[in-house]
């Protein structure tokens, strides 16, 4: 068989029965790289012969029956976002190139921990602040489904290694919909988790109160094992749950019948291309067909979510990317009088112009005469979203929706007006100001053959019961991509 071809727990299965070793897995991921990669450009960090060796441990612990879980052996990518002990970490700016940090992220362990091999760092938006992953200091990602569009972002590396088969699984982080927009541009599986169920102890911080680790991968079986493989209470974050499961994958097999899913009247407005219409209209049948109740409801306060989200995220990204000053680590400028001068010339020539825009809204809404009018608000809004959901919740399991107003736009066409990219996040942002779990699975293509993806939202640690609809929505749908190789320019 085709290796390739296999999901990350088929994979891990075939390894466990020597079938196939962890070696043979590596070489045929290297192998894929090598002949898309410069294309798609999904890696910002690769060492092929330290992944083949890294291969070889593993294959010699799987075969003393050290390392037996699911996922043992299966090539994963991980965001650049996320520390890697003395692998290059740069959140795909120019201020951190060269960083190699000397310890893991609590994540990155537990992928060790699961015997997952590391292929490499993708790239993404710089230090997560974008929706197309063309604001990395290193080059843009292309979308495998079409190479003229954008992957998504701020996970987009992720999301495109995951689709153009660079890899079985990989890692992303969510702060306004990070993981779930570039999986529903690029046709594979993303999840956000509830806040709190994944560490976030050395994820570099975007927007402390929002980020959260997640999976991407192909499908929802994948995404539940992943998550079980990174999910932990960890002493070193503060935020981090003591949840009374963590087997998400317990659930998936189970009967959705008679289960409540919300439509909400407030996501199907204008903005909404018709064809994305289509495809969730067609998501909310499968569900049915499946026995779930689906009904349409008033969520409320939807235009609202926009402007509370990145008040909160750029005061938060103002004040934890204030760090970044050339003097203990990353870049420094080389012309410079005087500390003070050191620090402007660098952060000038080290941040690129969408980390700049946000650290200077943020600075703006923190500042004396502002804090009350903006910031302040912004969290009595958050306050408000959170009741919403919370009253939706009181008569639905969960709420399905678009997770972008349309497919993956052209490269080059987001940036040219940074308000529209803004408003392309108007479906996940949400989801991460509430603290709740949402997952994005594809659900049909539009005419251009690009995915679309449905969003489902779940009530805040009912992840198990998510993933439980949402592997019933995907057998029902049983989805196949126009084209399984990666696609050429058009």
């Amino acid at each position: 068989m085709d290796i390739l071809q296999a999901s990350a727990l088929e994979l891990g299965e075939k390894i466990q029965q020597k079938e196939i070793t962890a070696v043979e897995a590596m070489e045929a991921v290297f192998s894929q790289i090598e002949q898309v990669d410069e294309t798609i450009h999904s890696y910002l960090y690769l060492d092929k012969d330290q992944a083949m060796e890294q291969a070889k441990e593993a294959q010699a612990q799987i075969e003393k029956g050290e390392l037996t879980g699911p996922l043992a052996g299966v090539p994963i990518a991980i965001k650049d976002n996320i520390c890697t002990k003395d692998i290059p970490t740069t959140c795909a700016s120019k201020i951190l190139q060269g960083f190699r940090p000397t310890f893991d992220a609590t994540a990155m362990e537990q992928v060790k921990k699961a015997g997952m091999l590391l292929v490499g760092k993708t790239n993404m938006d710089e230090f997560a602040m974008g929706s197309t992953t063309e604001t990395s200091a290193f080059g843009v990602t292309r979308n495998p489904r079409g190479t003229d569009h954008v992957p998504g972002g701020s996970s987009g590396g992720s999301a495109a290694a995951v689709a153009a088969k660079e890899c079985f699984l990989a890692l992303g982080s969510d702060t306004g919909g990070s993981i779930r927009q570039p999986a529903g541009y690029c046709g594979v599986v993303g999840m956000k988790p509830t806040y709190g169920t994944v560490s976030r102890y050395g994820l570099i911080a975007y927007g402390s109160s929002l980020d959260q680790i997640g999976p991407i991968t192909r499908n929802v079986k994948d995404a539940a094992a992943l998550l079980t493989a990174i999910s932990s209470k960890d002493w070193k974050d503060s935020t981090s749950a003591d949840i009374p499961s963590r087997e998400f994958s317990a659930l998936l097999e189970k009967d959705i019948r008679g289960m409540r899913v919300g439509l909400p009247r407030d996501y199907f407005t204008e903005g909404l291309d018709s064809q994305v219409k289509e495809g969730i209209l067609k998501a909310a049948k499968a569900l049915e067909a499946r026995g779930a109740i689906v009904e349409e409801f008033d969520l409320s306060l939807v235009e609202y979510a926009i402007p509370a989200y990145y008040t909160i995220a750029a005061a938060e990204a103002s004040s934890n990317l204030e760090r970044f000053d050339g003097v203990k680590y990353g870049y420094r400028a080389a012309d410079y009088e005087g500390l003070h001068q050191m620090y402007k010339k660098t952060r000038s020539e080290g941040f690129g112009e969408e980390v700049k825009r946000r650290i200077m809204l943020g600075s703006f809404v923190l500042s004396s005469g502002y804090y009350d009018a903006y910031y302040l608000k912004a969290l009595r809004v958050k306050a408000l979203i959170v009741k919403a959901f919370q009253k939706a919740f009181e008569t639905y399991d969960c709420i399905l929706g678009p997770v972008a107003p349309t497919v993956a736009p052209k490269l080059g066409e987001s940036l040219q007006d940074p308000l529209k990219m803004y408003l392309g996040d108007i479906y996940t942002i949400a989801v991460n100001l509430a603290g709740l779990p949402g997952i994005c699975l594809p659900c049909s293509d539009a005419d251009n053959g690009l995915p679309i993806g449905a969003q489902l939202i779940g009530k805040a640690f009912e992840d198990q019961k998510l993933l439980q609809i949402a592997y019933a929505l995907e057998q029902e749908l049983q989805y196949t991509p126009s084209s399984h190789e990666v696609a050429e320019n058009e």
